[in-house]
């Protein structure tokens, strides 16, 4: 959404540019005086009242206030906040003019004075003198009101660093992890080196590349999707211990653990195999969290992580056949894709083949698996670049650092015999050729480095998604200026009203789950996609309430005992992710309810939703005079009515229980329930037409009531009622 601009505004600060420019003052003086910064005049301000010293101040300017002859602003810089003081008195008339008429909230100036407290006790600086640094055509927005659409916060990144102090420090402990990445390395006698991001043949990773046209050169050619080939050449060259720091680009989805170019950390370390490398890396982890957040203790992803907790070691092999019984060793394909479609796990079936099928398995089970740890023990068939293990060559020396059911990390014994690495070169060939294009070039260019010789060698990299991770946040929240389409290409109103438009109709409950494919996300993800989209307790607590009622309304509805009650989508766990997710996006759009249930579709699409979740969380919206998108709209089938009306009737249970002197919900009995329903003037906001669609849904609405409100007191003491 568009932010708003008041054209009446910028055209007012041209117009005293203009005035500032006929008065001979530059708007945009190429050098400031600043000799002091704020926090600098504060951590020293009884020194500073005491001597009078002067000092100069620099900054912008956050808020002015006018009161006669005495004005009041405050300036801001990097290190934080102090008021100024001037007064017609001290600076003289004309410049106390100029600064009233020709200055405004936003501008830069520096400001010369001395410490002074006022009246009120405020700490200040008694201006002398003051000049403009930057004239501004445009107001920073208000901190509460400005900003609140997420497309524009990462669109104006730059005001929501001013505006965000936790945007501001996310990008400062960014600078700090990867300085102690590089501080480690390089006191342990790493060099860093730069290798080539343009290549004729990308390789180094599983990835689809980007491709681009060299004009001097007259070929196409890659953008890197990784460095690890540039590096184990420098390792043949006779480095022992290299490391790069770089982006890599890799031309693929979006979502909260990928980005398409971040950052990568990736070292080569000459004499050494993954053992230790493991040991290696365990202690890099713990020195990296230490250095840019202060603990080793983590949670997310619904984990709690203790890096400094015994790192556990898990067996690739092992762990697929204990969760999903299939021996990675000893498959095929087809029995590997059976049970992913056993498991309803959705995969990409373009270029399929036993190395990704075996690769989804494994990230089916990796999800379970909470770390810190290692994985090893991976088949030799899904790593090209990795050494066979000495006394199992159907294995490979590879090593993945495992966090809250992720992998970060991954590393290995590398592969330095020229023979081998041909062959498996030519493997993945033959993968490409079948359709898999994420599957590596042959780069026999490499192959003849290593025929002259590579000592043995452990490499080891990771990306800034460990850095997202430890952050517990998505990956464009933890990059400065994430990539946005172009503004001129979206027409975003228009285009979602017609995605709503062209949403199949959603089944009612006598049409076949199976034909729409069931939710398409379990419970645990949508416990991480909740809690990455939501961060406000309040409306944490409203969806776990509309949960508990949605399972408590399919229980009493016969769910989950009979192959029927499970055919019409009467699954307790399947209605209570509904009523769990049916806000994902009131986060981002409670400042514009209009887009509330719109961006919905874009986040549950990107997390795998079905087309049945979308269009039935989507429907508790339909009719809503501030969602325009569907004034239109009408729910039609059982889910629909109950999901509308479960998540509204939790507003008048918790309503009726915080009116009562103890607000204890548990002595909430159902006749005051009821007797609150009637009260319309009670709870205005809870809308009684909804609630009494539960009959639509099937339900009486005081059988309705009984369970809402017994479902909500399961959980009083979560919610804190």
């Amino acid at each position: 959404m568009e932010l708003p601009i008041n054209h009446g505004e910028r055209e007012d600060r041209l117009v005293k540019l203009s005035q500032i420019k006929d008065q001979g003052i530059s708007a945009y003086p190429a050098k400031s005086n600043r000799d002091t910064l704020v926090m600098e005049a504060i951590n020293n301000f009884d020194e500073l009242l005491a001597t009078a010293k002067t000092i100069t101040l620099g900054g912008r300017l956050r808020s002015t206030r006018e009161h006669g002859n005495i004005s009041f602003a405050d300036l801001e810089d990097k290190s934080g906040n102090l008021q100024l003081v001037l007064s017609k008195n001290e600076i003289g008339a004309d410049d106390y003019k100029n600064f009233v008429k020709l200055i405004d909230n936003s501008d830069f100036i520096e400001a010369t004075g001395t410490a002074f407290i006022t009246k009120a006790g405020e700490k200040s600086l008694l201006v002398k003198s003051w000049r403009l640094l930057t004239k501004a055509l445009r107001s920073i927005p208000d901190a509460h009101f400005g900003l609140k659409n997420e497309e524009e916060k990462f669109r104006k990144r730059y005001l929501d660093i001013i505006l965000n102090p936790e945007v501001r420090d996310m990008i400062i402990k960014r600078d700090k992890f990867w300085n102690a990445t590089r501080t480690f390395l390089k006191t342990r006698e790493f060099i860093e080196v730069e290798t080539p991001i343009l290549e004729t043949m990308p390789g180094g990773a599983e990835a689809r590349p980007f491709i681009t046209h060299h004009n001097a050169l007259d070929i196409d050619i890659y953008l890197r999707i990784a460095p690890e080939l540039w590096l184990k050449r420098l390792m043949v060259a006779g480095f022992d211990k290299v490391f790069e720091i770089g982006r890599v680009f890799r031309n693929e989805g979006i979502d909260a653990e990928h980005a398409q170019d971040y950052t990568v950390m990736e070292f080569y370390w000459g004499y050494a195999d993954y053992n230790d490398g493991m040991k290696f890396v365990e202690e890099m982890y713990k020195h990296i969290a230490m250095e840019t957040f202060g603990t080793l203790q983590f949670s997310a992803k619904g984990f709690d992580i203790n890096l400094d907790q015994v790192w556990e070691v898990y067996d690739f092999v092992e762990i697929v056949k204990a969760k999903t019984g299939i021996d990675p060793l000893n498959t095929t394909l087809e029995a590997a894709e059976a049970k992913l479609q056993e498991l309803d796990v959705k995969y990409d079936t373009k270029g399929m083949n036993l190395n990704r099928a075996v690769d989804t398995l494994w990230k089916y089970c990796r999800k379970q698996v909470s770390g810190p740890g290692f994985l090893i023990n991976v088949p030799v068939f899904m790593e090209p670049l990795a050494k066979r293990k000495e006394d199992n060559p159907e294995l490979v020396d590879r090593f993945q650092v495992i966090l809250a059911g992720s992998e970060m990390g991954k590393g290995f014994s590398e592969l330095n015999d020229p023979i081998d690495q041909a062959g498996r070169f030519s493997d993945q060939a033959d993968l490409r050729e079948a359709g898999d294009d994420e599957a590596q070039m042959n780069d026999t260019d490499f192959v003849e480095a290593l025929e002259y010789g590579m000592p043995p060698t452990c490499g080891f990299g990771f990306s800034e998604r460990l850095f997202w991770f430890l952050m517990n946040k998505p990956a464009r929240e933890c990059q400065i200026f994430p990539l946005m389409r172009p503004k001129t290409e979206q027409q975003i109103t228009n285009s979602k009203q017609q995605e709503i438009q062209n949403t199949e109709h959603t089944p009612t409950l006598h049409e076949n789950l199976h034909e729409i494919e069931g939710l398409g996300i379990s419970y645990e993800e949508a416990k991480v996609l909740l809690n990455e989209n939501i961060k406000d307790p309040g409306t944490i607590k409203h969806c776990r309430e509309s949960e508990v009622v949605m399972r408590a309304v399919a229980k009493h509805l016969g769910a989950n005992e009979t192959a029927d009650a499970k055919s019409y989508g009467e699954s307790q766990e399947e209605w209570g992710i509904i009523g769990l997710l049916h806000d994902i996006d009131w986060e981002q759009t409670k400042s514009d309810p209009n887009q509330h249930c719109v961006k919905a579709i874009d986040i549950l699409k990107e997390a795998g939703g079905s087309q049945f979740l979308i269009n039935t969380i989507i429907s508790h919206c339909y009719g809503a005079p501030a969602c325009g998108a569907y004034l239109d709209k009408k729910r039609t089938s059982k889910v629909e009515h109950l999901l509308a009306a479960s998540e509204t009737v939790t507003g008048l249970v918790v309503s009726t229980a915080l009116v009562r002197p103890d607000k204890k919900l548990a002595e909430v009995e159902l006749a005051s329930l009821i007797k609150k329903y009637k009260n319309k003037a009670f709870a205005a906001n809870c809308d009684r037409a909804i609630i009494a669609e539960c009959e639509q849904g099937g339900i009486p609405l005081e059988k309705f009531l009984e369970i809402a409100l017994e479902a909500i007191k399961s959980i009083a003491n979560e919610v804190g009622i």
